[in-house]
């Protein structure tokens, strides 16, 4: 998953909705269950509570009257944690009563704005011995002329908070496990209902490197209409590519009837000027027409959607061909093809493009031709793949400005060698039309070095 891909954000928000949501869920849990520890432990507080009320309010006047064990051990072990005492309050100083626990301390008040019922009976939290922190249940009540007592009973609230720690953890490990099976899930989730994305994808990029011609397959309801669309898209450029190749080969037959017939008046004049000057006139027409048909032939082959070619056999068949054409001079043509490399195009303007660049290196080359084909792959994404074939001889080569006047439409250097002076011209056309570019330069073997670049599939 890419930082900017659809899949990230779908998995970053549902990642982040899954924490927030086992988090908060984790928190209230935990809540709820302290309090419910709580609630438990101030039963068990509650009991003892009520033992000691009814000790105290019983009738009998005895030294029994404030018992010292209700029936627990805890309140029988020294600082243990668990006490209870029984406090006077009408009398001038406050007689005190207490579990052997609590030795010869007291136990804290809770304060007076503790939550309170309708008994009067008071909980919460308070310091006692030793630093313990205790869970204090305390209760006033009125015996008339038997007087008034408070009585407290107090625990260890390390229970509850052990409770809660280990609660705790149990929820910490229950979540993170399903934190991460969350995560798994929403990963296949999105992996799988993004695939159809992917799918549409991959049969894009085949129909632009020539294996397909349209989107096949069922696709989901939401994405149908646009492999539909896309699918009646690529059959209009279709369309309209054909119209406008009969148009194109519709107006080269309607331009060549008319200057035929005005090449054979103005020849039939003889020596006169003015024949001369139309028959050169019309050789211009006839240049600029064929050159601005070409053009947009060209153009509208190019439009085609998932054209690509071979280029090692295209390039070999050439070498061959060219070492035949200039077999009285004895030229050798070397050529390192590697397998599998291929051009976005059209073949016939491949051979037109490579076969003048070999023929123009033979013409010159004193005894040898090179030519090397090399696939440069994208330097980044969104970048196309790329192929160079580069053509060398041995021949005289060229200087800088030598290099520039060659590539001009019907520039030649040396009226000797056969030709129109067209050749290099019509390769920097072709490959422009293609996005490509002609760059000359020295060979490594003492010629010139013809590099073509063109786009790869």
């Amino acid at each position: 998953m890419r930082a900017n891909s659809l899949a990230f954000r779908l998995f970053l928000w549902a990642t982040v909705w899954t924490l927030v949501i086992l988090v908060i869920t984790g928190v209230a849990l935990s809540t709820l269950y302290r309090h419910a520890v709580e609630r438990a432990f101030d039963r068990r507080l509650d009991v003892y509570l009520r033992t000691l009320v009814a000790d105290v309010a019983s009738p009998e006047e005895s030294s029994d009257k404030f018992p010292q064990s209700i029936g627990e051990p805890l309140f029988e072990l020294p600082l243990s944690g668990w006490y209870w005492q029984v406090t006077r309050l009408d009398t001038p100083t406050p007689e005190v009563h207490s579990s052997r626990s609590l030795w010869d301390n007291n136990l804290p008040r809770l304060p007076a704005d503790g939550s309170a019922n309708s008994d009067d009976e008071r909980q919460g939290y308070a310091e006692g011995p030793e630093q313990q922190k205790l869970r204090i249940a305390e209760r006033n009540i009125d015996l008339g002329d038997d007087g008034r007592y408070l009585i407290a009973v107090a625990g260890d609230a390390s229970e509850i908070d052990d409770e809660t720690r280990s609660f705790d953890r149990v929820i910490g490990v229950t979540f993170a496990a399903l934190t991460i099976a969350l995560l798994l899930t929403t990963a296949l989730q999105v992996r799988f209902g993004l695939a159809p994305l992917t799918r549409i994808s991959q049969s894009l990029a085949a129909i632009r490197s020539g294996l397909a011609e349209r989107l096949e397959g069922e696709f989901p309801v939401e994405i149908a209409p646009l492999a539909r669309e896309t699918n009646a898209l690529i059959e209009t450029n279709r369309e309209i590519v054909e119209r406008a190749r009969t148009h194109v080969g519709n107006l080269a037959h309607a331009l060549k009837t008319p200057l035929s017939v005005i090449v054979n008046e103005a020849a039939a004049r003889g020596n006169d000027p003015l024949a001369h000057k139309v028959l050169e006139q019309t050789d211009i027409m006839r240049d600029q027409v064929a050159r601005q048909l070409e053009r947009a032939r060209l153009a509208a082959r190019f439009t085609v959607v998932g054209t690509l070619v071979d280029v090692p056999p295209v390039v070999t068949a050439l070498a061959r061909t060219m070492e035949k054409l200039h077999r009285e001079r004895d030229i050798a043509i070397a050529v390192d093809v590697p397998e599998h490399v291929h051009f976005r195009g059209e073949e016939q303007d491949l051979e037109e493009m490579v076969g003048n660049l070999v023929d123009n290196a033979s013409k010159w080359a004193q005894s040898r031709v090179a030519i090397e084909v090399v696939s440069d792959k994208p330097a980044s994404e969104g970048e196309n793949a790329r192929v160079r074939i580069i053509v060398d001889d041995d021949g005289p080569g060229l200087s800088p400005a030598e290099r520039e006047q060659v590539a001009l439409r019907g520039q030649r250097l040396d009226e000797t060698k056969p030709g129109s002076g067209l050749g290099l011209s019509i390769v920097v056309e072709l490959a422009g039309l293609y996005g490509g570019v002609l760059t000359l330069g020295t060979a490594p073997i003492g010629g010139l070095r013809a590099e073509l670049a063109l786009p790869g599939g």
